[in-house]
């Protein structure tokens, strides 16, 4: 929890794992780092508000399920402070609470989970995936223009896709998970700046042309309600 506190008030990854993944802290932030993690993605929202989100999980590997995610943003003083209900009941994350927010900590959240989830299905260390993704969003992600449908009219958005285990060391232990892959789609014109996180496991080579992933699960933006 403390690494998880220090990455929050850092800047999420960029401060973590910079010598054990092989960049220096004079390394200039990627285009990537400065879309997830250096900008003010609550700009747009005025306390007291919650963010919610929908999160569905689906694949072959295991079993789905469906939950929500609640980002409630508070005023402390002219700053805000942000507590996140992520998942409900036996599921529930207990992340902690972010004073002074400006970016939104469901993508820290998101990936922390992920994190977790790599750990357990595969028994890596999850030191190792944070550095695997800390590495990718600096040196490997793609950053595409797109335009997304929100509120009933266009909006201009950001796709950051990373593949953190494709060329990495971790690859050869990671077995059919070492394919996963990250999508983030981020719009100024959606209330917390993001709308959709999507992380994937495709299916294997050999599978049929319909074949579902093997995991997938979507972190979607539903709406804002004033408090």
């Amino acid at each position: 929890m403390a690494r998880l506190l220090r990455a929050l008030r850092w800047g999420a990854f960029l401060a973590m794992g910079l010598a054990a993944s092989g960049l220096g802290a004079q390394d200039e932030v990627s285009e990537a780092e400065t879309l997830l993690f250096q900008t003010n993605h609550l700009k747009n929202v005025v306390p007291a508000a919650t963010l919610f989100y929908a999160f569905r999980k689906t694949g072959s590997a295991e079993a789905g399920f469906d939950d929500t995610v609640e980002v409630r943003v508070h005023s402390a003083d002219s700053a805000k402070r942000v507590s996140v209900a992520f998942f409900t009941g036996a599921r529930r994350i207990a992340f902690p609470e972010v004073a002074h927010a400006e970016g939104n900590p469901v993508l820290l959240y998101f990936l922390e989970r992920e994190i977790r989830e790599m750990a357990r299905l595969t028994g890596a260390k999850p030191a190792q995936f944070r550095r695997a993704i800390r590495t990718a969003l600096a040196r490997s992600a793609r950053v595409a223009k797109t335009k997304l449908r929100f509120g009933g009219r266009g909006a201009a958005a950001s796709e950051v896709t990373i593949v953190p285990y494709a060329d990495n060391p971790l690859k050869d232990s990671l077995g059919k998970y070492a394919s996963k892959s990250y999508v983030f789609t981020l719009s100024a014109d959606v209330p917390g700046g993001v709308y959709r996180v999507r992380g994937f496991v495709p299916p294997p080579a050999d599978a049929a042309n319909d074949a579902p992933p093997l995991i997938e699960e979507r972190l979607s933006f539903v709406g804002i309600k004033a408090q």
